[in-house]
């Protein structure tokens, strides 16, 4: 049998999980958002036990996670006193870095006080397996995310098996999810900061789902291990234009220019400026497809959903 591949997959294996580890609860932050939320989906999906950490239970995203099948329990990372009882009893955590970004940028430091409060209530309550999701690094430090860095390291020091992802621009953001003033369409026009004709990598959050499950199944495989995660990579005018041809709706792709990027935020300019200098997200999407084949393409996505939402989004009806 061939060796399984490698690129974009680092770090050796920690040890073997202890009895129990691959089917006991597994506790979800983030769980009313993105990624959480569709891991949160996907276990439950599967049958495993899902403890959704949640700020509000009567949430109608909290809601919907309930009636799914999941236990919710109310976890604050600003306060972290909270943050063990509601782990208690669970054997491995989704851990998704709370955001912390605003008009001024990010701030790693509040990111990393935030990481390390939940690491420490996971050691606490006895969690032996965390995957941890952060964001994809590049071949410089445009996206260097210095606080999701911190947790890394951090995790890796408290808990015994950690397994790290890292994934690249979701392919949602499509629909204007991203929260930070990119995304999505405004009259039909969908801008960046990627040249129009340069491959950018893209990932379904359902794959995101797929990894971490994969991890949680054979913790003894994925523990010690970080992978960049990606599963299409076209141009942003190709991405248009497929997006076009999905939807029925004639859509194009305009580059933001440097001063309206900065107009958006510095930090922002900044990673135009890198990215415009050669740094570029470097997963390896096939042999991550050898890890998982049903790895989506941007035209799976769409068939899936994608080209539906958005066209309620591009035309106000489905």
């Amino acid at each position: 049998m061939a060796a399984e591949p490698i690129h974009s997959v680092t770090g050796p294996t920690q040890g073997r999980a202890a009895g129990g580890l691959a089917d006991g609860p597994v506790a979800v932050t983030g769980a009313t958002g993105k990624q959480g939320g569709a891991t949160a989906r996907r276990l439950l999906a599967s049958g495993r036990p899902v403890r959704a950490l949640v700020r509000d239970k009567t949430a109608p995203a909290a809601a919907a996670l309930a009636d799914a099948g999941a236990e919710l329990a109310l976890a604050d990372f600003d306060e972290p006193s909270g943050l063990a009882p509601a782990l208690d009893g669970t054997t491995a955590l989704f851990a998704v870095p709370p955001v912390v970004y605003g008009p001024a940028g990010s701030n790693p430091e509040l990111e990393f006080t935030r990481g390390r409060a939940l690491a420490d209530a996971a050691a606490a309550a006895g969690v032996r397996h965390v995957v941890f999701t952060g964001v994809a690094s590049t071949s410089g430090d445009a996206f260097a995310a210095p606080g999701k860095r911190r947790i890394e390291q951090y995790l890796r020091e408290q808990i015994p098996l950690v397994t790290v992802l890292r994934p690249v621009r979701f392919m949602t953001n499509y629909l204007g999810e991203s929260g930070i003033g990119l995304d999505g369409f405004v009259d039909g026009v969908h801008r960046h900061l990627f040249p129009p004709n340069e491959p950018v990598q893209i990932i379904a959050l359902e794959d995101i789902a797929e990894f971490a499950a994969l991890a949680f199944e054979q913790p003894d495989r994925f523990a010690g291990r970080t992978l960049e995660l990606a599963g299409d990579n076209p141009t942003p005018a190709e991405a248009v234009a497929a997006i076009s041809a999905a939807t029925g709706v004639a859509v194009h792709y305009e580059q933001l220019t440097h001063d309206e990027a900065a107009a958006l935020n510095p930090g922002i300019a900044e990673t135009r400026q890198r990215w415009i200098s050669g740094q570029r997200w470097h997963a390896d999407i096939e042999a991550l497809r050898v890890i998982h084949p049903g790895l989506r393409t941007l035209a799976d996505w769409l068939s899936e959903g994608g080209a539906a939402a958005l066209r309620i989004r591009l035309l106000g009806t489905p």
